[in-house]
């Protein structure tokens, strides 16, 4: 007989495998995360997903048309305190609050339900974790969890102590330690890569720049690679209201949020910068500055869909007079690089008309994991946009902020 659990409540499992699965009436991805006892994974190896089905002791499998986590606690590591079951709306622009709530199920190894906990609750969150299975003295426990994330996969694992400012050791040369960088070659930081130090696009250095050109209403500019325009509109009046809107698609892969394709979680931010300080930074986790004057459209999980992912408005006169740059940046949260992404790009919009004045686009992918798109700075009584395109490797705009400063102005 299924014993039905309300939230929170928790009941001890027999010995043996135990199997998890869940009922949702819309497309999902069910996940794991294996936690220690202060709820936090100790690497990437402990997230079990759809494109890495298998961790220490828990493996993720099709049933019967049904994605099923196997969960065997004798081969669950021992700092290993938890298995956290997780489940993901494919369309990440809905919420389980559209769909009847949903119901996590326990199984024994014989297949017999043991519980079954319908979540309760849910209105704007797009990640779940549904229930655990727990250590207790010398034996294992289910609990029901429901709790939910609004802001997806990026609250979901910084809620889980994953530290984003950890580089990968693999790809680094052997220069240990190395301080914030001043190379020659304007994109390449020091322990990043191992090509030559041409920049991984092969463009012009610095001083071979295309000249400034100016925006047209009437025409679309398209930026190439170190092209500025001053944000005046036709017949020289200054630009008040603008919109940068910054997206990517992802590549034709399924991943952990489905979909066809690979997810990435990419996030657009913007740096803002007194006399090369920074004094601001606006993002998925801080969507409006302090002065109102810079407002983010909030996280987009996946890069799915058309036009731009994540806007970040500006307010052009409302800027303190003490900010003189502005950096607008797209990180890769969870580490993926730019390599795997099918295009980039950003593009300036007057949020008074509507008009699409400028746009860069990103060829061809890089071995970064965060990318400058773009730079406004004051000049004189004028702001002014210069395409970047540049690659560094940090995964969050506190750890980009080190490479930013030499293309300030």
């Amino acid at each position: 007989m299924t014993t039905v659990l309300s939230k929170g409540q928790n009941a001890p499992l027999p010995a043996g495998e135990i199997a998890i699965s869940v009922d949702v009436a819309a497309p999902v991805d069910l996940s794991a995360l294996l936690v220690t006892p202060d709820m936090r994974v100790r690497s990437d190896a402990d997230f079990v997903f759809y494109n890495q089905p298998t961790g220490a002791g828990v493996t993720l499998a099709p049933a019967t048309g049904r994605q099923t986590l196997r969960i065997t606690p004798a081969a669950v590591p021992a700092e290993i305190h938890a298995v956290r079951a997780v489940i993901t709306l494919d369309d990440a622009s809905s919420s389980f609050g559209r769909t009847p709530p949903p119901i996590a199920r326990v199984f024994d190894a014989a297949g017999t339900e043991l519980f079954s906990f319908t979540i309760p609750d849910l209105s704007s969150e797009t990640v779940v974790v549904a229930v655990e299975v727990y250590r207790r003295d010398t034996g294992w426990k289910v609990r029901s969890i429901g709790q939910g994330y609004a802001g997806g996969f990026a609250d979901l694992v910084r809620d889980h102590g994953v530290s984003v400012d950890d580089a990968p050791a693999a790809a680094a040369p052997a220069a240990p330690a190395p301080a914030p960088p001043v190379p020659p070659a304007p994109s390449v930081p020091p322990a990043q890569f191992t090509p030559p130090p041409a920049p991984p696009q092969a463009q012009p250095a610095p001083p071979q720049q295309p000249a400034e050109i100016s925006l047209s209403k009437n025409k679309r500019v398209n930026l190439a690679k170190g092209q500025k325009v001053t944000l005046r509109k036709d017949g020289g009046v200054a630009l008040t209201q603008v919109r940068m809107g910054l997206g990517w698609d992802p590549v034709k892969q399924r991943g952990f949020f489905g979909g066809g394709s690979q997810s990435i979680d990419l996030d657009a931010s913007v740096l803002m910068y007194s006399r090369g300080s920074l004094a601001e930074t606006v993002f998925f986790g801080h969507l409006r500055s302090r002065d109102n004057s810079i407002v983010h459209s909030g996280d987009n999980l996946t890069g799915a869909g058309e036009g731009d992912d994540e806007v970040i408005r500006v307010n052009l006169q409302a800027i303190p007079p003490q900010i003189d740059n502005l950096a607008f940046i797209v990180t890769s949260y969870r580490g993926q690089t730019f390599e795997a992404i099918d295009n980039a790009f950003c593009r300036l919009v007057d949020d008074t008309t509507g008009a699409e004045l400028a746009r860069f686009t990103l060829q061809g992918g890089m071995p970064f994991t965060g990318v400058l798109m773009a730079v406004m700075s004051r000049s004189g009584g004028d702001w002014k946009m210069r395409a970047v395109g540049d690659g560094f490797k940090a995964k969050t705009p506190r750890a980009a902020e080190k490479y930013l400063g030499r293309y300030l102005e």
